[in-house]
């Protein structure tokens, strides 16, 4: 009886749905990466992975300081660092780079899309660059793949910063509410998604919606929203995928925290004091579970600190080089 109910009032919504118009901003997408790109002169890349490309962007030349990983969560993209990177890139060697399933890199529909590809992404971006230092810079989604990657490469890990970031249940951890649509079983979660497979208009709403929560800073808002707005639309099989395996990740993680005190290389922890969702009280229980660790509570940020307070963001992330590169 449920499964009829389900499909009988997904053919009545059916008209509607296609009804929609889709919405992107193509146009002010191509004039941001215009300016970005010459603003930054950065380097594209294309690596393969298992038949898949990874798109990534160097900034910068290899040299004897650490590289730095910039890498997003979701549903966002590389494009998440674009305040960031110009404020940071003085005399550093950056990468970005979109995970598969994710902005520019390739969208198999038949891939799977776990945490475990998120982190195999990752080491493919490292071997490929040949980088034997690296500063991971990890946000959101991609706090599980920085931690579980640099506690199994600590002797190429020269440091661990964590942007608003979730790795095991904790106290205050909450789910951004489209986050939970997706992420938690039952009819809500099948309808969130045969929906906004069928609606551009729809899952655009949803995204700014959400998107509006994120970002304190309210100038940015708007333009934000469109860049990475252009892209939201491909990114379905991953933002799917993702979500579907997030709860049980989250629970499995609580049986590795115990090992995160064993870590050596240093940790700062950087979160947004405004993010009600990946919020200060998480931030201080990373501070619990990483011994080697500084805690930095960002004013007047959200939950895209790096978004909010670029200028503050890039000052941590290079006082930690300074400090680290004298130990090689």
């Amino acid at each position: 009886m449920l499964v009829k109910t389900k499909y009988f009032i997904f053919i009545l919504l059916f008209p509607l749905l296609q009804s929609c118009s889709t919405v992107d901003h193509p146009k002010f997408f191509e004039q941001h990466e215009k300016m970005f790109k010459e603003q930054t002169s950065y380097n594209t890349h294309y690596i393969e992975r298992e038949g898949f490309n990874i798109h990534a962007r160097e900034f910068g030349k290899k040299t004897s300081r650490p590289s730095i990983i910039l890498m997003h969560g979701f549903p966002d993209s590389m494009h998440l660092y674009d305040w960031l990177v110009p404020k940071l890139m003085a005399n550093e060697h950056i990468i970005t780079f979109d995970f598969i399933g994710w902005g520019d890199s390739d969208k198999p529909k038949n891939h799977t899309y776990d945490f475990n590809s998120l982190k195999n992404d990752l080491n493919r971006v490292v071997n490929y660059f040949k980088l034997d230092k690296v500063i991971l810079v990890a946000h959101d989604a991609s706090g599980s793949t920085g931690i579980d990657w640099s506690y199994d490469n600590q002797q190429k890990t020269a440091g661990l910063i964590l942007l608003n970031s979730f790795y095991s249940p904790m106290p205050t951890l909450k789910s951004p509410e489209e986050i939970k649509i997706f992420s938690t079983p039952g009819i809500k979660r099948w309808f969130s998604v045969k929906a906004t497979q069928l609606s551009d208009h729809l899952l655009i709403s949803r995204y700014n919606t959400q998107m509006d929560k994120f970002i304190t800073t309210q100038a940015l808002r708007e333009p934000f929203k469109k860049i990475l707005g252009h892209q939201f639309l491909n990114i379905r099989p991953a933002f799917y995928g993702l979500n579907s395996v997030l709860e049980e990740h989250v629970e499995n993680n609580e049986l590795k925290t115990s090992r995160l005190k064993m870590f050596q290389p240093p940790v700062r922890i950087i979160f947004g004091e405004d993010d009600p969702y990946l919020n200060s009280g998480v931030a201080k229980e990373f501070h619990k579970l990483y011994e080697n660790s500084e805690l930095f509570l960002i004013q007047n940020a959200g939950h895209f600190v790096q978004v909010d307070k670029p200028k503050q963001i890039a000052s941590l992330i290079k006082e930690l080089i300074n400090k680290v590169e004298g130990d090689y």
